[in-house]
């Protein structure tokens, strides 16, 4: 089992930046993929960026040279760098990993808003 904890969301001025993090508790050492998704109202949950164990990362086409995903395996917590936010932007934001053996597991969810 893995425990989620995401932290950093709020509401913030189009233009802004904001932090997110995503710390892993219990079996949080055979953490293959750290990746963040989002779901806006009314809209299907869709991938943000994700970053393997070897660090290759990647972000869809709508936050491409805006927003960054690191990891820190030490401390087994992934981070969302967003800047240059857009009302479009606003969702929840869900962290989620899964582990050498292909178990996905999520965390509860952030809200950001940005407003214009």
């Amino acid at each position: 089992q893995v425990r989620l904890v995401e932290s950093g969301g709020g509401l913030v001025q189009a233009g802004g930046s904001l932090r997110l993090s995503c710390a892993a508790s219990g079996n949080a050492f055979s953490i293959d993929i750290m990746a963040w998704y989002r779901q806006a109202p009314g809209k299907q949950r869709e991938l943000v960026a994700k970053i393997t164990s070897d660090g290759n990362a990647n972000s869809a086409d709508a936050v491409k040279g805006r927003f960054t995903i690191s990891r820190d395996d030490a401390n087994n917590t992934t981070y969302l760098q967003m800047n240059s936010l857009k009302p479009e932007d606003t969702a929840v934001y869900y962290c989620t990993v899964v582990l050498t053996d292909g178990a996905p597991y999520w965390g509860q969810g952030t809200q950001v808003t940005v407003s214009s």
